[in-house]
């Protein structure tokens, strides 16, 4: 494609490979980031409300999850065809249909009268939300390039760090002055705004030729998807490892996707191209991203749990305490575009999962009266592990990769991200409630997070693992193939 029919397209959208990043892509990130807010705080902000739900709407706890089941498996079954989406109707155009599904179905849940439409709203808006996510990441890499991406990713990568930690707060705000339906309510607004300004100031690109809907594929990848997800929540909520509501969506999943894995290898253009696998780099960050996946947001289960159920904080309090995590991501903020660019992703997120590894020991030690002054200084010690780790490898995936090969990247990455997280969370809930069964007194409780928390360290020491081989992958090969994409940028801007 030539740099003239890009700009004739869209004569506002001129990427540079020079390392200045320009005001326009700075203000394109303000975009995305608006929205990604909105539909990743939608992920836990309705933890926090399930027992009022549950009372308003006359139903049980069990029942009630379905409202957070819902929405994560309508987040896992859309992940799959934002690439071919992209591809063919263009990034820019899923992105505005995304927020348009998400926002209704926003408002449309603050309007149910019962828990069956309730559920069925919070499908909406979870096939809404779970394309805001890859298709805002795909826009930015496309709009950064390769020279300026680890920057630009840093920033961009930040809301989905830090908005599972903010959402408990927010919602238990709400829940204390108003009314449950705020907490759908309150999308709106965003919604709408996130809409026109994403009309008005996002560029059009190109993703690459879309070809026919893989069917199968999408089939096959969807469905795995899905019952796998199902799995593991049901997994989470019983601790059971037997129950046939864990093993066979467990088992049907598993299958399916290695049945994709076949199928997406012997066809011409498949649903999602898992040859970029055969690149070293990608396939290594893309691993790290699973592991920290798990072990980011299985972990950050147990110190809320720790706060209402040993130390009996109230559900605004707690999210507070949990708020030093989130400074010490902000902290290294700024700071992970410069060392992943100088120093490669794989360096610099061993560095972040040592640090993360390190600060987890505090809290196998922990116990019913420990000093709240102690646990908040070792969190924000653990927020900058998780800042320098997750985000220097989603770059360094990105990084690897011809823009043309993005927009199947993106949701790939995603994917692994929610299933490692589903995974941890998982893991943790159950060793946290088998650990727990029996415990009578806060020291007993103590000692249960305690042994969730030796689970948590060992999932984050396997994280090391893929970390090490993408060290490795990384090597002046590799960076030098990076300049020389940045250079064919500076020919060819990806725009139309």
């Amino acid at each position: 494609m030539s740099s003239s029919s890009a700009s004739a397209a869209d004569p506002g959208f001129h990427p540079e490979a020079s390392d200045r990043i320009e005001p326009y892509v700075w203000k394109i990130a303000g975009v995305v980031i608006l929205g990604m807010i909105m539909s990743i705080l939608d992920t836990t902000i309705v933890n926090v409300a399930l027992r009022t739900l549950g009372h308003d709407l006359h139903s049980s706890i069990s029942q009630v999850q379905w409202v957070v089941t819902g929405y994560l498996l309508a987040l896992a079954a859309v992940i799959p065809v934002t690439g071919w989406a992209a591809r063919r109707f263009g990034a820019k155009r899923v992105y505005l249909v995304s927020l348009v599904l998400f926002t209704a179905g926003s408002g449309m849940c603050a309007v149910a009268g019962s828990l069956t439409t309730l559920v069925f709203f919070r499908v909406l808006q979870g096939a809404g939300g779970g394309m805001i996510m890859p298709i805002a990441q795909l826009i930015m890499a496309q709009v950064a390039g390769p020279k300026r991406m680890g920057r630009v990713m840093g920033v961009v990568v930040m809301p989905a760090m830090l908005a599972p930690i903010l959402g408990p707060v927010v919602g238990g705000v709400i829940l204390q002055e108003l009314h449950w339906s705020w907490i759908f309510l309150v999308n709106v607004p965003i919604g709408v705004i996130a809409f026109i300004l994403g009309w008005r100031m996002l560029p059009r690109t190109e993703s690459g030729e879309a070809g026919r809907l893989d069917v199968v594929g999408l089939g096959l990848i969807s469905t795995g998807a899905t019952a796998i997800v199902y799995g593991l929540s049901e997994l989470g909520s019983h601790a059971s490892l037997t129950a046939p509501s864990v093993v066979w969506p467990l088992l049907a999943g598993i299958a399916l996707t290695l049945a994709f894995g076949w199928h997406a290898l012997r066809v011409e253009r498949p649903l999602l191209d898992i040859r970029l696998y055969a690149n070293r780099v990608f396939g290594a960050a893309s691993l790290t991203t699973f592991g920290l996946g798990a072990s980011l947001f299985g972990a950050m289960i147990l110190i809320p749990l720790y706060y209402q159920e040993v130390r009996g904080e109230s559900i605004i309090v707690t999210g507070l305490l949990v708020g030093p995590q989130g400074l010490g991501m902000l902290l290294v903020g700024p700071l992970n575009g410069r060392l992943t660019e100088r120093f490669g992703g794989g360096r610099v997120a061993i560095v972040g999962v040592s640090i993360l590894c390190l600060s987890t020991v505090p809290f196998v030690l922990i116990g019913a009266n420990t000093s709240i002054l102690a646990i908040s200084l070792v969190l924000a010690v653990r927020g900058v592990g998780i800042g320098l780790s997750f985000m220097p490898a989603m770059t360094a995936a990105f990084t690897a990769l011809r823009p043309e090969e993005l927009s199947d990247a993106t949701p790939q990455l995603n994917m692994l991200q929610r299933v490692g997280g589903a995974i941890g969370v998982a893991v943790l809930a159950v060793v946290l409630q088998r650990a727990g069964a029996h415990a009578a007194t806060p020291a007993q409780l103590a000692s249960a997070f305690n042994t969730a928390y030796w689970w948590a360290l060992g999932i984050a020491l396997l994280s090391l693992i893929p970390c090490l081989v993408l060290v490795r992958a990384e090597n002046p090969r590799a960076k030098l193939t990076h300049e020389a994409a940045g250079a064919e940028a500076a020919v060819e801007p990806i725009g139309v």
